[in-house]
């Protein structure tokens, strides 16, 4: 029997294997003197294992028999295949209803393998990949491929596309991203022995959108990103929806002060030597010292949140930490002035003894840096803490995590961000189409609504709503300052509170001011404004410098026109041309093809066309092109810092968090020990007795599996000769 091919004779023969239920592969190839090819297509369980286990108590399962099931065949001089023997006996079972979990028998089809290749660029997991496939195959056994495949075959796309080396990569990377773009611009720093240490990077839209909202931003590096370890550090500032967006980002191998030094000192040559207004981190010395370094007119605020969530740390096994707890709240929060906070300070250290208290020291001297009191003049855009730069964060979790390498990070972090990029043009769109109605037959309420965006108008209309819990009343003028009083009954958990502020307005100018500092402070004028307007009947509307240009929808801004992501990828042009015609013809599909007739010939077509059409032997493959230049250093990978065992969480825990963590953890072990006090273990000889149930459990599997590969093989004798009833040359 002759073939075309080596590829034909194969494919015959594997699916020869296939319907009889074993697995092949090749055992062996050889010239001969007279210059043809003769080869050995074998089962897969031929030739004989020699196990070489790590340790012999635990053996590694063996698949050869030693079975003489083969096919011998010859390539002649003109390229013609000939079969020249061929032996059917198995000395093992075989099973047809298995025979797709044989690797000779596996493939992955080039419409999956696009598929995955186009999923795994948009972040999507292999293992919703492959539960797609088989819902769409209708079944497990109807694939010719595994998860553990389509595994495989990513991680060797990803080599190819990304390059082998996480340095190298992202070096590559950025590269062929400043080649699409002059205007991006990264850094990366290197020790001694030519290995990463912080890399840094920040694109052209996010650098011109900084011009607009750079004024305030928030820094954290408690987000752990990669398998190094290495903490993601974002800045964040606040767009004119009030939402957290990019300002350039950095992966660090350290958190000292030297570190973060090198990092604000390149961040602000990024952005032209601009430095923010204001500045948002954690309580972190280093931080703190950097900053005073790089950033010295800047204002710098703790974040207000992990603060007060260190007072259960701090006085948890206090006598009085509930009434503690709850006063330290209202002083926090319900101090307006910063003569107010002082009294009511030093109230509570008098009261509860607390003058030893270091951490309350250390917070008093340092009480200009979090206190609302204290800063609540400076124009923070509404934020008070780093959750910015953790919403930002919780925006990465679905595209990476503890075990992500940084080759990995940085393709995602481009998926990410046009992901972020879409939902402000969505609220852009929304603010431009739609008009939430007013609330009031206010003026100025019209007057928000047709500047604001929708977000932002949304918070304005809060504060008239808000309006029904203040009472204003004048109180007395201080020369072109009329003073007023304003009441606002406050919910404080159980009980309505009332609050008393005060309003300046100076008439002549027309300017306001509160003591609760929201407009300051966010941007936007509060309730106790809004009521003293009402009473003096100034609510036709308010003078433009109260309506801020970053919370406006009608302005036109720069960054919105640079595209975000260069992904310029060789390959691309050849996966539109087959992505259109796998649309073009899945529509025809759909509609055209009613019954087994219509289908004969659509596969007629196709074969049709094969012949006319040349084959291209490999399927088109998003790859990257090649950025490196010979005179680009080589950098090398970051050292591992994890130490063994389980990978860390994303989100670095606090004591707060462990304790808590812990006291669950004791919660459900009591609960085990009292529900296994009726389970009765015998200790004697349990050693042996298990080691025999291992025994036992072991020759029923192995026993079962003989059954029903036995059953399965009466068919399969009976395929023998049907499969080869032809003449074989010798």
């Amino acid at each position: 029997m002759s073939f075309g091919s080596e590829k034909e004779i194969t494919e015959y023969y594997k699916n020869y294997a296939e319907r009889v239920g074993f697995g092949v592969k090749k055992i062996s190839s050889k010239k001969g003197d007279e210059g043809k090819m003769y080869f050995t297509l074998a089962c897969s369980r031929a030739r004989k294992y020699v196990s070489r286990p790590k340790n012999m108590l635990e053996p590694n399962p063996i698949t050869q028999t030693q079975c003489k099931a083969r096919l011998n065949a010859c390539i002649s001089l003109d390229g013609t295949t000939k079969i020249k023997s061929v032996f059917f006996e198995h000395n093992h079972d075989l099973s047809p209803g298995k025979a797709r979990y044989f690797r000779s028998n596996k493939n992955i089809g080039a419409q999956m393998k696009r598929r995955l290749e186009l999923n795994d660029q948009a972040g999507i997991n292999v293992s919703r990949n492959f539960r797609s496939f088989v819902v769409e195959a209708d079944g497990y056994e109807n694939l010719t491929f595994g998860e553990k495949d389509c595994r495989n075959y990513i991680d060797k796309v990803r080599r190819l596309r990304l390059g082998t080396g996480d340095a190298e990569a992202i070096q590559n990377y950025f590269v062929r991203m400043q080649k699409q773009n002059s205007q991006f611009y990264y850094v990366m720093d290197v020790d001694d022995e030519s290995r990463l240490q912080n890399v840094f990077w920040a694109d052209a839209r996010c650098r011109v959108a900084y011009e607009y909202f750079g004024e305030v931003i928030t820094f954290d590096t408690t987000y752990l990103t990669n398998k190094y370890d290495m903490p993601f550090a974002p800045f964040v500032g606040v767009n004119h929806h009030g939402q957290s967006m990019l300002l350039g980002c950095a992966l660090l191998s350290n958190e000292d002060t030297e570190t973060f030094t090198w990092l604000f000192k390149t961040w602000l040559e990024c952005m032209h030597g601009s430095s923010p207004n204001a500045i948002i981190t954690d309580q972190d010395r280093a931080m703190k010292n950097a900053i005073e370094i790089v950033f010295p007119k800047a204002r710098h605020r703790w974040c207000l949140w992990h603060l007060m969530k260190k007072i259960p740390e701090k006085f948890g096994s206090h006598s009085d930490y509930e009434s503690i707890k709850t006063l330290l709240h209202d002083i926090v929060y319900d101090s307006f002035t910063k003569s107010d906070f002082m009294t009511r300070w030093e109230n509570m250290i008098e009261c509860y003894k607390l003058q030893d208290n270091e951490w309350l020291k250390g917070l008093f001297v340092e009480r200009h840096r979090w206190v609302p009191a204290y800063v609540r003049d400076t124009f923070w855009a509404g934020m008070s803490t780093t959750q910015r730069s953790e919403s930002m964060n919780s925006f990465f979790d679905g595209y990476v995590s503890s075990k992500t390498t940084l080759k990995q990070f940085v393709e995602q972090y481009d998926n990410a961000l046009k992901d972020k990029i879409e939902k402000e043009n969505i609220a852009d769109f929304r603010s431009f189409n739609t008009v939430i109605s007013c609330i009031s037959h206010f003026g100025f309420e019209f007057q928000f609504q047709k500047a604001f965006t929708n977000a932002k108008f949304q918070e304005f209309q809060l504060e008239i709503a808000s309006m029904m819990y203040c009472h204003a009343c004048f109180n007395r003028l201080e020369g072109l300052d009329s003073i007023f009083y304003v009441t606002e009954s406050k919910k404080v958990y159980d009980t309505m509170k009332d609050i008393v502020l005060m309003v300046f307005f100076n008439e002549k100018d027309f300017v306001l001011k509160c003591t609760c500092c929201l407009f300051e402070f966010k941007g936007i004028l509060c309730r106790h404004i809004l009521c003293v307007l009402k009473l003096i009947g100034k609510t036709d509307f308010v003078p433009s410098n109260y309506i801020l240009a970053r919370w406006r929808k009608d302005i036109k801004r720069r960054y919105t026109l640079i595209k975000c992501g260069f992904d310029n990828l060789a390959g691309k042009t050849e996966l539109q041309r087959v992505g259109k015609a796998c649309d073009a013809f899945y529509e025809f599909a759909s509609t055209r093809i009613n019954s087994d007739d219509d289908l004969v010939k659509v596969m007629k077509l196709i074969q049709n066309m094969k012949i006319e059409l040349p084959c291209n032997e490999t399927s088109p493959r998003i790859v990257e092109e090649d950025c490196s230049t010979q005179n680009q250093a080589t950098i090398l990978d970051p050292k591992l810092a994890r130490s063994k065992g389980r990978p860390p969480s994303k989100r670095k825990t606090s004591i707060v968090d462990q304790i808590v963590k812990k006291k669950l953890a004791q919660k459900k072990t009591k609960k085990r020990n009292q529900s296994s006090k009726n389970i009765q273990v015998q200790e004697e000889g349990q050693c042996t007795s298990r080691g025999q149930e291992i025994e036992d459990e072991v020759f029923y599997i192995s026993q079962l599996g003989d059954r029903i590969g036995t059953q399965e093989s009466i068919q399969v004798n009976k395929a023998y000769t049907k499969y080869f009833s032809v003449n074989i040359s010798m």
